[in-house]
């Protein structure tokens, strides 16, 4: 099985440094034009299916990187992005953070000691879901020779390389968010995970990590 992981296209929080969580927020026209330039980048691609987060943002980001091809999107609950309950909207970087609980910041900077906001989720129930989902495809006998697509966010996506890389917790965003549209390939064998590329970006805007 081969995976292409991808994270969503901008949207107009991230150009704002807004929390999004599990709101809905779609991608602006700089997001779609992202997704378009990727697709067109993996046109050779022969996938099979594609799973994506129910969320706007990633379903839309999956849909315009398969384009005109005849390949399945299914929704799947467990690659949404972790949720942050009442911060959520919520400015949270610069001099216009418009979030004032230090033990917040914790999320960015220590998510060993993170402890989730009302409405929120743990980096623990994000990582058990992850790790779920990862688990189920790897031993679908269904899919061992498929080629699928994983349209997900930014959090989501660094769980799901802690799972690959077998990273503690403490090292969670150690090695940074991946850019939007950003991919990542990764062959799943019986045995494991092996990342053949990580954080490709295929189009020749700037964007900025976050």
């Amino acid at each position: 099985m081969r995976l292409y992981l991808i994270r969503h296209g901008v949207t107009d929080w991230n150009n704002e440094k807004r929390l999004q969580g599990k709101s809905d927020i779609p991608l602006n026209a700089f997001g779609e034009l992202l997704a378009k330039e990727t697709g067109e980048a993996l046109r050779d691609i022969p996938f099979d299916l594609a799973y994506t987060s129910p969320l706007i943002r990633a379903r839309r980001t999956a849909e315009l990187v398969i384009g005109k091809r005849s390949v399945p999107i299914l929704d799947d609950p467990r690659i949404e992005e972790i949720g942050l309950g009442i911060y959520e909207g919520l400015i949270c970087k610069g001099e216009g953070s418009e979030i004032r609980d230090p033990n917040f910041f914790h999320f960015f900077h220590a998510p060993e000691l993170y402890q989730p906001p009302e409405g929120g989720e743990s980096f623990e129930e994000l990582l058990q879901r992850t790790g779920s989902f990862l688990e189920e495809l790897r031993k679908d006998p269904r899919l061992e020779h498929k080629t699928i697509l994983i349209s997900t966010h930014g959090a989501t996506l660094c769980a799901l390389l802690c799972h690959i890389k077998e990273l503690p917790l403490r090292k969670f965003w150690d090695e940074g968010v991946h850019k939007n549209c950003a991919v990542t390939v990764v062959d799943v064998t019986n045995e494991g995970y092996e990342i053949l590329e990580e954080g490709n970006t295929y189009y020749k805007e700037e964007v900025k990590p976050w």
